[in-house]
């Protein structure tokens, strides 16, 4: 890929986890990578050609906009925006409060509408936005409803956005990976209300085991590649969709 010819992506929460994984992906395929997160972790310290961060608090429309600006300036391009910043968390109903919905509809919903407004103020034709969303987009579960609000909310704003924005050529896909572990994912299934328990690692073992038609659960570099393949020309008549990347928990 040549630098006239050389892609520019936008991760946010592109720092770790599944985001981290999407950003070595992009990186291998030859893409600019542009990080938005909080806070700077040792990937960046690994001297790795193109990779850009800025300190983001993506919960503000504002720094969204500052990070497009930011990659259009070095680059003169946004060609993928990744909605993939966002958090888990189990309460009841009746643990609910005000100040926990507010954190996860900030984070998780509020983001992904700033994300994508963003993005296609910054984008021309063939632009593309994946939204990273959850199989909690799709089905409920205990002590979820909060976390799962948030999800279904974002593959709605996938579907209403692919319409809107389809006649701009701008395509808007989200992912809806299952259980991917990672050490937020651990630290979350460890909460006092979470279904993990004392050992999350033994009950995403168990869930692997009774739930997935693989056999196995999806690792971060597979959710990854997904999001690739749909930033892809080859992926140029898929929008709207919401597509499960869960080795077969919920199959459709």
């Amino acid at each position: 890929m040549s630098q006239n010819e050389q892609k520019t992506v936008i991760i946010t929460g592109g720092n770790k986890g599944i985001g981290e994984s999407i950003t070595r992906t992009y990186l291998k395929a030859g893409y600019h990578v542009f990080v938005g997160a909080r806070e700077k972790t040792p990937m960046f310290e690994e001297g790795l050609a193109n990779l850009h961060f800025m300190s983001t608090d993506v919960r503000k429309e504002s720094a969204h906009h500052a990070l497009a600006e930011f990659a259009m300036l070095k680059t003169g391009r946004v060609d993928t925006y990744i909605n993939n910043a966002g958090l888990s968390g189990w309460k009841p109903l009746e643990s609910l409060t005000e100040d926990f919905l507010d954190h996860l509809i900030a984070t998780n919903l509020k983001s992904v509408i700033w994300g994508c407004k963003a993005a296609a103020k910054a984008m021309t034709a063939n632009g593309v936005i994946v939204n990273i969303s959850s199989i909690a987009g799709k089905r409920g579960s205990t002590n979820n409803t909060a976390y799962c609000a948030t999800k279904f909310a974002v593959n709605g704003i996938t579907q209403s956005l692919a319409k809107e924005l389809g006649p701009r050529g701008i395509r808007v896909n989200a992912l809806c990976p299952v259980l991917v572990t990672t050490p937020g994912l651990l630290e979350a299934l460890a909460g006092p209300d979470a279904p993990g328990g004392d050992d999350p690692a033994g009950f995403i073992d168990n869930f692997r085991k009774t739930n997935a038609a693989l056999g196995r659960l999806p690792t971060g570099e597979e959710v990854a590649n997904f999001a690739l393949y749909l930033s892809s020309d080859g992926a140029s008549a898929v929008t709207g969709q919401c597509i499960n990347v869960d080795c077969g928990v919920f199959p459709q």
